[in-house]
């Protein structure tokens, strides 16, 4: 008798259990969607407002707020998300709630195209275009650009962000028809020939020596350019 008792027991037991899932998976399927939270990882220079991204949280021309949770589909608010040139990668998320969440990781450019066409080189080494928002302080790129072949330049540039040196320095990156490559200082009215990025980082220790050295001598504003091409030294041209 106590052994089928205790079947009742375990019986009865997964029946409550069943019970309480399906009253609990009711409940949350019909839980409305609150007003969604944008939240903005890194930086906070907002190339991609609040406004944009709740423009993109939409399902079927309409705003997920007071939509069921169970006909929200993440994926493809997290597509619609990532289409945006200005969004280097979004995540979209639900919490027991129905608070949904967006995380936006925006693109971050390191130079400004200015040529025929004006738009940023971001740390990818992609095309992002201009924010009507915000502004980076990042060198100008001139020359001859190519949009689907940015490599040399994005290197260059990325050079340039990680170097205190070179960041508060270099206003100008050229890129010749050869794709070699010159820089242009803030403060400075000469010409640096980079040339190929083969030994770049010995080429920019050599402009550094080089840099320090004129200043101690007071020369800086006697040269017209400053050829770093070659290996073991730097040859200056006077004006």
């Amino acid at each position: 008798m106590k052994r089928y008792y205790n079947h009742i027991k375990i019986i009865a037991l997964i029946v409550l259990v069943g019970f309480l899932f399906a009253f609990s998976s009711v409940r949350n399927a019909e839980r409305k969607i609150s007003e969604p939270i944008v939240k903005f990882l890194g930086e906070e220079n907002l190339f991609v407002t609040h406004a944009t991204v709740s423009k993109l949280l939409i399902v079927n021309q309409e705003t997920v707020t007071n939509k069921p949770k169970e006909i929200i589909d993440l994926n493809d608010l997290e597509s619609a998300l990532n289409s945006n040139p200005m969004i280097k990668q979004a995540q979209v998320y639900i919490n027991v709630d129905g608070q949904l969440t967006a995380e936006i990781n925006q693109k971050k450019p390191i130079a400004r195209v200015a040529t025929n066409a004006s738009y940023y080189i971001d740390d990818d080494g992609t095309y992002m275009p201009l924010s009507t928002n915000y502004s980076a302080r990042v060198p100008l790129v001139t020359g001859f650009v190519e949009k689907n072949n940015l490599y040399n330049l994005a290197v260059v540039a990325r050079k340039v962000q990680a170097d205190e040196f070179l960041k508060n320095n270099v206003v100008e990156i050229h890129q010749n028809e050869n794709k070699s490559i010159d820089l242009r200082f803030r403060k400075d009215d000469f010409t640096i020939q980079l040339g190929s990025l083969k030994n770049l980082d010995k080429k920019i220790n050599n402009l550094k020596a080089f840099y320090q050295k004129a200043m101690r001598d007071s020369t800086l504003n006697k040269y017209s350019v400053v050829n770093l091409r070659f290996d073991k030294q730097v040859i200056c041209t006077k004006k």
